[in-house]
């Protein structure tokens, strides 16, 4: 009996409370998969070390990147924003984008270089417009309605994002090795919160009112969603991402319950249609706000969990267990207090999280405000660490 008084999903896979609290078989396959790579020489000395850490392998220190490495804190992007003051310019472009994605790159030799995009930027591709003026992402009209959202339509990514694809190439063929490309996508419950609400949002109310009153309607706009970003993240992937981050940025603002409802199932149905296709990709899930739903994020059978940092990053590799690898999670408010103090807090987040299976980053982006030779001195911290 369905006692949250919701419409649960009805395919065959979705997660249920149970699935929930022992996920450990459902994803041994992904582990094995691990394994069968962690085998062969050739992959594990090939592969770039934010690679090798997110399979498990062993490295000598953990790699390290800051989500919004790209952006706003860097001096190069802000006089470059001038000159082309469009956000979508900016990120649909690919020399801009691929200008952008490189600058952190050049300045401080991060293990990761993330695609510089936006989650919402396979919207159109779905026929859902959207823009992003200085006040943030705008969704006109938003969905409300079940004719809307019968309107959102299957993503053809060659068709309406080639600038995705050229960037990812040009990224592999620039940092040749010395780095992992990332790419990343928007969980489903996040893209439909931003389309339902219509931008963002302080109380996640019009949504929320859907889901308790229209569940199936919400449900239907979700299952679109799920099954675009994975061909969106597969796409990614082909196009030369060697790793995937999945960001669910209002998950979080769920109450558990229906995080197991109407987020936790999306989430699993990207990560097994990805994972279907390239097995051998670390995967990623970030949640902000996220620590109560350690156990569950793990439970959608994505590789890496990343932790935000109000949680002690050695009580969630205790959480977590063994095989599941941990991204995170220095507060990024650190970076803007003293270089002593970012060596310290740096260094106990990586002995807390412990020798394999970690990547080291901030437990969200990195502030605007944020001097960029503290930026460096995390970076360099990093870096010049050594498990030996």
């Amino acid at each position: 009996m369905n006692t949250t008084g919701f419409l649960a999903p009805t395919w065959p896979n979705a997660i249920r409370r149970n699935d929930l609290q022992t996920s450990t078989t459902r994803r041994q396959p992904l582990r094995n998969a691990r394994r069968v790579l962690t085998a062969s020489a050739a992959v594990s000395t090939e592969a770039p070390l934010l690679v090798r850490a997110g399979r498990g392998e062993p490295v000598p220190r953990p790699p390290v990147w800051m989500m919004r490495q790209a952006g706003r804190y860097m001096k190069v992007y802000q006089e470059l924003a001038k000159r082309h003051p469009s956000f979508r310019e900016r990120s649909e472009v690919p020399e801009l984008s691929i200008e952008i994605s490189l600058q952190p790159w050049r300045a401080f030799k991060p293990d990761g270089v993330i695609l510089f995009s936006d989650i919402l930027t396979p919207l159109p591709g779905m026929g859902v417009p959207f823009d992003i003026p200085d006040r943030g992402p705008v969704i006109d009209p938003p969905l409300r309605t079940k004719e809307q959202i019968d309107a959102v339509h299957e993503l053809d990514c060659e068709k309406t994002a080639p600038f995705v694809r050229e960037t990812l190439q040009a990224l592999r063929k620039e940092v040749d090795g010395q780095a992992a490309v990332l790419g990343f996508v928007g969980a489903p419950y996040t893209l439909a919160t931003y389309c339902i609400e219509g931008g963002s949002s302080k109380s996640y109310t019009t949504i929320k009112k859907m889901a308790f009153t229209e569940p199936q309607l919400l449900h239907t706009l979700l299952t679109k969603f799920a099954d675009n970003i994975a061909d969106y993240c597969i796409f990614q992937i082909d196009s030369g991402a060697q790793v995937v981050q999945m960001f669910d940025s209002w998950a979080g603002q769920l109450a558990p319950m229906d995080y197991d409802v109407f987020a936790a199932p999306y989430q699993k149905r990207v990560v097994e249609k990805v994972k279907k296709a390239h097995p051998e990709v670390p995967f990623i899930l970030y949640i902000s706000q996220g620590g109560t739903l350690l156990e569950r994020m793990a439970a959608t059978g994505v590789d890496i969990v990343s932790v935000d940092w109000t949680v002690d990053i050695a009580d969630a590799r205790a959480r977590l267990g063994s095989d599941v690898m941990v991204q995170g999670n220095l507060d990024p408010a650190v970076l803007l207090g003293s270089k002593q103090l970012i060596k310290e807090r740096t260094l106990d987040v990586i002995r807390k999280a412990g020798r394999t299976g970690h990547i080291c980053n901030l437990g969200h982006g990195v502030y605007p405000t944020t001097p960029e030779e503290n930026v460096e001195c995390f970076f360099k911290t990093v870096q010049e660490f050594s498990w030996d």
